[in-house]
């Protein structure tokens, strides 16, 4: 038995019919299905605003290059994040010569506002939110801080397509919202992303910025007429960030099941919850909030001797993971060390268990037991 952490499912058929449309009609880059895609996403969310890209990290760089110039950012501005994410949300506020500004996490993995508002200086311009796992944690309580002190908000939503709050997709109070579709996430393609701003002039400067600061892209001089369709300006140094359509037309047919496949997640997760709440001394989960229908990305526990564990599950055919690494313990980010003591204790102690649609009740019920018997065999009960 092998039981992985990520499997990704597709709908092959339908993704192939997509894809052969696509090759059928010679447009396989960007426009076409990208355009459908995006058409598609607002709907789903009710953002204003999506373009489609070719990766999460992408877009997060789009977001705060777009931020900065609009709101004319100074090299050094500060923006507030937290160190336990993907790097590549950090290195996105590198790029634009910001400073990554840590603030702690609280239990449930996501930025603690008490020590966000702590955080603030003159130099800070916004807070970047990682809904970690799918779970939204005080975003709302984020969001609240960032009204107060007139800064914006980036909301990192790279595991949250589907999740709601109070029924409704999250991201409308946010400037920007950044989703992914990387390969294993709810809505897998190969690898591509949505970024979606608030405010028209954004996207539009978006768009540019992800076709090399061109202002016009292939598809609209295509679909253009008059003698000088070809003829465009550069207006930007800009990037080639663009998602294309093959893309596209998977990321089509796994939108029309997201919300099925995010339910069966969140039925995994219970039934991991039934298991673990007989011990809750050996093994806390990561809890959601109250008001969060959670797309349940991960399903992560807190335990003593975590590596111990691991490596005993590995032994038993279960590879779990690790979501994440105290960003700080890196050299680019050891400014940080001990300045997010939960973050820290964390990142010792956090494990991520199989979370995927090829799980049975029969996998889950034995990842549950292994963990339970090495977590005991282990010693100890969960720290403070």
């Amino acid at each position: 038995m092998s039981i992985q952490l990520f499997v990704p499912k597709f709908r092959i058929e339908e993704c192939l019919e997509e894809i052969r449309e696509c090759l059928e009609k010679g447009w396989t880059g960007l426009g076409y299905k990208t355009i459908e895609f995006e058409n598609k996403w607002k709907d789903y969310t009710q953002l204003s605003h999506a373009h489609f890209i070719n990766s999460a990290t992408a877009g997060l760089h789009l977001a705060l290059k777009v931020l900065k110039m609009e709101n004319k950012w100074e090299d050094g501005d500060e923006i507030i994040t937290t160190p336990l994410t993907f790097v590549s949300t950090n290195h996105a506020i590198l790029y634009e010569n910001l400073h990554p500004v840590f603030a702690d996490v609280d239990d449930q993995l996501c930025l603690d506002p008490i020590d966000v508002e702590k955080k603030i200086t003159k130099k800070t311009k916004a807070v970047l939110f990682v809904g970690l796992g799918g779970n939204v944690g005080q975003y709302e309580k984020i969001v609240e801080l960032c009204k107060v002190h007139r800064l914006k908000i980036i909301l990192d939503a790279a595991h949250m397509a589907g999740t709601r709050v109070d029924g409704k997709i999250p991201g409308h109070e946010a400037d920007v919202v950044v989703y992914s579709y990387q390969a294993v996430k709810n809505l897998p393609t190969a690898d591509s992303g949505m970024i979606c701003f608030k405010e028209q002039k954004h996207d539009e400067l978006c768009r540019k910025m992800t076709w090399l600061g061109i202002n016009k892209d292939t598809y609209q001089r295509t679909s253009s007429k008059g003698a000088y369709k070809w003829k465009y300006d550069v207006e930007f140094l800009g990037y080639k960030y663009h998602g294309n359509s093959i893309m596209a037309g998977i990321g089509l047919v796994q939108l029309k099941y997201l919300d099925q496949d995010n339910a069966y997640r969140r039925q995994i997760a219970s039934w991991y919850d039934q298991h673990f709440k007989k011990v809750p001394m050996q093994i806390r989960t990561i809890a959601v909030s109250p008001n969060c229908e959670s797309s349940r990305h991960l399903f992560v526990i807190e335990i003593d001797h975590r590596d111990e564990v691991l490596l005993a599950l590995n032994e038993s055919g279960i590879y779990p993971g690790v979501h994440y690494r105290d960003n700080t313990v890196y050299p680019l980010y050891q400014y940080g060390q001990h300045t997010c003591p939960n973050a820290k204790r964390l990142n010792e102690r956090i494990l991520s268990l199989p979370l995927h649609l090829n799980l049975t009740k029969k996998d889950v019920d034995y990842v549950s037991e292994m963990v339970i018997q090495y977590t005991s065999h282990s010693g100890g009960t969960h720290g403070p």
